[in-house]
């Protein structure tokens, strides 16, 4: 009997993880790792993460047949099935509770290569969110200069230690892979006193950061379209109601498949856009003011820009399912290698050349400080990418509120807002508005685009990226662990926290001091 037993558990063991890994595999390979950008590549992957998150709750229940004795033949098709807080069968893949992963996923799609790897994470860290990057070496100087590298650093070690803490050593003592997600290695650091605890900490985080990043396009919108045409008699307000009259249709969204097909052409378009600002300050490189780089920090803008390169350099997110999709996994840490060292220079450089160019003149959004002939030009195919990359954090902040919410079986707080009929209900597309609207409210009241973005990188990027990540290696391997790695997880966690603390509170008394200004007037 307890064998046969065992043998059963395994199937299904088996049985869910062929279809984990065909689902996340097929999902990657359908949306093309070489055509995800930046914050698209972290939404596609965040969504399979949310998957992820959404079967960990499954409960396997074994039906008992009457032939459940020993020496009974084995069960057939059916007799296992997968239930969520043993309320029932799973709804079929195809089906709307799937949601976006589930459409998007395919089987037999072959697995990507290290350099596609490579390529989706350049894409993460190498977004349209480093133009504002020249504006934190206006605040640091040198030691701006210094936290790029540290930051790389940092973020390619804690990326390292997350996968590690993907594995364990089975009884024949192999190194196997035991977890899929960040939620999963949240939800076993946290068990079994709250085995769910962490993944709805990661979720919350999460959601944060998507919808913030949702934020950010609409605040960078307006404000390049506002300083692109500076004569017309439309405010920076008006072009941010514009951009999200623009946006409003993503309420009705069912999938990202359209979307996606631009992902490649706003790839090309921002390393065009980089490649020309650099030239611009290369052609006035007689006149770089080398002087103005300094080693003292602005005690009170400096900690935001801590949080600004924080978050050019998130990527933790979604690198467990990169990580599972790969050809080679063995090839994962010479691949982080690679990227950020890439990364490092090309941004160290970018902000140093950038500044140098306009030193204390220097603005929050780098393309702002180009001749107005040049702007116009490289300020419209800026707010194209962001339009173009807006739908997809919104949509997987809305798959994972719409999971935790309305679709978490017994565990939901809300109706199910979608029909019999898998058609999403009027007052759940009314959310869906509400939520664009939201975004639009923020940009309104706080049009600052690095304040925003510091709050974001000291709340949720070094949370993701640098405390996270280390108290996990340290809670799941600490037995396993040497000593000095022991002291950088110690050492990033309190450098982390000291930093988050910091940018967050300068970031937040920047917002607090801008709203209030704002609704005076």
């Amino acid at each position: 009997m307890a064998t046969l037993l065992r043998s059963k558990l395994s199937n299904v063991a088996t049985s869910v993880s062929n279809k984990s890994q065909a689902k996340m595999s097929g999902m990657f390979a359908r949306m093309g790792f070489q055509a995800a950008t930046d914050e698209e590549a972290v939404g596609f992957a965040h969504c399979d993460d949310l998957d992820m998150e959404h079967r960990q709750g499954l409960q396997m229940d074994i039906l008992k047949s009457e032939g459940s004795e020993e020496g009974a033949e084995p069960p057939l098709e059916g007799d296992i099935h997968y239930q969520r807080d043993g309320t029932g069968p799973l709804p079929p893949s195809g089906s709307k509770e799937g949601g976006v992963c589930s459409e998007l996923s395919g089987q037999g799609k072959p697995k990507i290569t290290a350099w596609e790897a490579g390529w989706n994470v350049t894409n993460a860290i190498q977004g349209m969110f480093v133009l504002g990057l020249p504006y934190a070496i206006l605040h640091g100087g040198y030691l701006g200069l210094f936290l790029i590298i540290f930051a790389a650093v940092v973020c390619c070690y804690t990326g390292k230690i997350l996968i590690a803490c993907l594995y364990e050593e089975n009884e024949d003592g192999e190194i196997v892979r035991v977890r899929d997600s960040y939620v999963d290695i949240a939800n076993a650091c946290c068990a079994p006193r709250f085995p769910t605890l962490g993944g709805r900490v990661v979720n919350v985080a999460q959601i944060i950061e998507l919808v913030m990043t949702c934020i950010l396009y609409v605040v960078v919108s307006g404000n390049l379209m506002y300083n692109s045409f500076p004569n017309l008699p439309v405010s920076q307000k008006s072009w941010s109601i514009i951009a999200t009259a623009v946006l409003l249709p993503c309420a009705f969204l069912k999938n990202l498949k359209a979307v996606s097909k631009f992902s490649l052409l706003c790839t090309l378009a921002h390393f065009v856009i980089n490649i020309l600002v650099i030239a611009y300050c290369l052609s006035r490189a007689r006149d770089w003011a080398w002087d103005k780089v300094k080693f003292y920090i602005d005690v009170k803008k400096f900690p935001i820009s801590i949080g600004i390169i924080v978050f050019s350099y998130t990527s933790q997110i979604f690198l467990p399912s990169l990580e599972g999709n790969m050809q080679n996994p063995k090839e994962f840490h010479c691949m982080m290698n690679w990227t950020h060292i890439a990364a490092c220079i090309l941004k160290g450089l970018f902000a140093l050349v950038a500044y140098l160019t306009w030193a204390d003149e220097t603005k929050e959004v780098i393309t702002d400080n180009l001749p107005s002939t040049i702007r116009a030009v490289v300020n419209i195919f800026l707010v194209a990418k962001a339009l173009l990359s807006y739908p997809l954090p919104f949509f997987a902040a809305v798959e994972v509120l719409e999971r935790s919410l309305f679709q978490d079986g017994n565990r939901a707080f809300f109706p199910n807002c979608y029909g019999g009929d898998g058609r999403l209900k009027s007052w759940g597309l009314t959310l869906r508005c509400a939520l664009v609207v939201f975004t639009l409210l923020m940009a309104i009241y706080v049009p600052h685009f690095a304040l925003l973005m510091g709050l974001t990188g000291s709340l949720t990027g070094a949370g993701l990226c640098f405390l996270l990540p280390s108290l996990f290696h340290l809670k799941l391997l600490w037995r396993k662990l040497l000593w000095h790695h022991v002291f950088f997880d110690v050492a990033i966690f309190v450098i982390g926290g000291i930093c988050s603390v910091s940018g967050f509170i300068h970031s937040l008394e920047g917002l607090i001091e801008a709203f209030r200004t704002n609704a005076e007037d």
